[in-house]
């Protein structure tokens, strides 16, 4: 069995190509078996991506799946049709579910589990300690040799400097990066939002940005004295960006990492006190903050773009920022927001959306992904820069709906996901579109 994907834009930064191509697929294999300028052959099926870009399959460094123990936000199965449809092959699963994924047995239970469903690869991430309470080391080694690539205690930090210094030793021997959620839980002191001038109007705690910058400024430090492979969860203060860049030009091993809603809102779009879609850990922030995260994109301080995909149930959000929960989703939304807002803008280039999406997070995790040569492995994006759309969330395919951006119109869209050569996602127009397409059609 084969795929044609004929007259793609190939965008592949292992190789630094772009160019128009034919490429062909074994699905057999799940690797691509020919790139040429033109290909003449019979195949299976041919799939048109004229117009289109070939991206490397989008991989985020950043999901919460919910499963085990919280599936009525989210699970493997539900996140996992998100994913696809965002345009994501490889997804890494966040351990703060309950209970906290911290053993071998967990890691299997996932990669088991995300294995049978077969739409994106899913690679759980390891707690750092035991039931994420900060006491004592998880089983590092042992969940590493179950494929675990990462650890992190995402949703907090570690707060006792020791056992993460001990934790990133284990790491740095093992080869496992080290996923840092940077919050200064002595700082936090009940902050819904940013403290500023949104928090003081409506009489709310506000979140300081010595909240983030205090600890990514510790586990700066640690990682240059354990020589660990530091990546900086969902920066949005422009202190924590600055700090990586320094940290970078002293040879220390860190990245870092934005999110969508950091590059574009900012804490004066949040509508009222009771629209908690807007509601998100770290918060968001100033414009100045807002606008140091794009610049960072641009320079290559900031290398990768994750969503930290966080889906709720509606009682979850209820209420207002003093009692909602944190966190919104984005797997179906990063790639279409990416493009209006960075590519479009001038930030990035499509060459630059791939490394950020695809090609660094695999350099970082150590991965064999993101690359589109002849034998690589068939994980691929085909994205339409031109075709423009309203978000809304009636269409989400996951579990949960809870995102700021509903009626926000975007340019670019995922048509096709292959994951390991088979066809994960396709883009089904409705009727309507289609309708609305040869009324334009005609009038012109």
């Amino acid at each position: 069995m084969s795929i044609m994907i004929k007259g793609g834009r190939l965008i592949n930064p292992a190789t630094d190509t772009d160019q128009v191509v034919d490429m062909i697929i074994d699905e057999e294999t799940g690797t691509i078996s020919q790139i040429e300028t033109f290909i003449e052959a019979e195949t299976d099926r041919v799939i048109d991506a004229v117009g289109c870009y070939l991206f490397p399959g989008f991989i985020d460094m950043h999901v919460h799946m919910r499963d085990p123990g919280q599936t009525a936000k989210g699970d493997i199965t539900t996140e996992s049709r998100a994913a696809a449809r965002g345009g994501f092959t490889t997804v890494l699963a966040m351990p703060n579910t309950k209970p906290p994924v911290d053993s071998p047995e967990g890691i299997r239970y996932v990669h088991d589990k995300a294995k049978k469903v077969g739409l994106v690869n899913v690679l759980q991430v390891g707690a750092v300690t035991k039931g994420m309470e900060g006491r004592e080391l998880s089983d590092i080694p042992g969940m590493k040799a179950e494929g675990m690539v990462a650890i992190s205690e995402d949703g907090k930090s570690v707060m006792d400097s020791g056992l993460l210094y001990d934790a990133m030793r284990i790491a740095e021997k093992n080869d496992i990066t080290v996923l840092s959620h940077c919050e200064d839980a002595t700082l936090v002191r009940g902050g819904v939002m940013n403290e500023g001038n949104k928090s003081r109007a409506f009489g709310v705690p506000g979140i300081l940005k010595a909240v983030e910058n205090n600890i990514t400024a510790r586990d700066i430090f640690l990682a240059q004295e354990t020589g660990a492979r530091l990546h900086i969860c969902h920066v949005s203060a422009a202190e924590s960006a600055e700090m990586i860049r320094l940290a970078r030009d002293m040879g220390v091993h860190v990245t870092g990492e934005v999110c969508p809603h950091h590059f574009i809102l900012t804490d004066e779009d949040i509508p009222s006190v009771k629209n908690t879609e807007y509601k998100m850990n770290p918060p968001l922030r100033s414009a100045f903050d807002r606008d140091a995260m794009k610049e960072a994109i641009r320079d290559g301080v900031i290398t990768v773009i994750s969503t930290d995909h966080a889906p709720h149930a509606p009682e979850d959000k209820a209420g207002d920022f003093t009692t909602a929960a944190f966190g919104i989703v984005g797997l179906e939304t990063s790639a279409s927001l990416t493009h209006t807002e960075l590519v479009l803008q001038g930030y990035l280039d499509p060459m630059g959306m791939a490394r950020c999406m695809s090609y660094n997070p695999a350099q970082i995790l150590g991965l064999d992904r993101g690359d589109l040569s002849v034998g690589k492995v068939a994980d691929i994006t085909i994205f339409n820069p031109n075709k423009s759309y309203t978000i809304e969330s009636k269409s989400f395919v996951g579990k949960s709906k809870n995102m700021p951006y509903e009626g926000r119109e975007v340019t670019g869209r995922v048509v096709t996901t292959i994951m390991s050569g088979k066809v994960t996602y396709e883009l089904k127009e409705k009727k309507q579109e289609k309708k609305g397409l040869i009324k334009r059609m005609l009038k012109k």
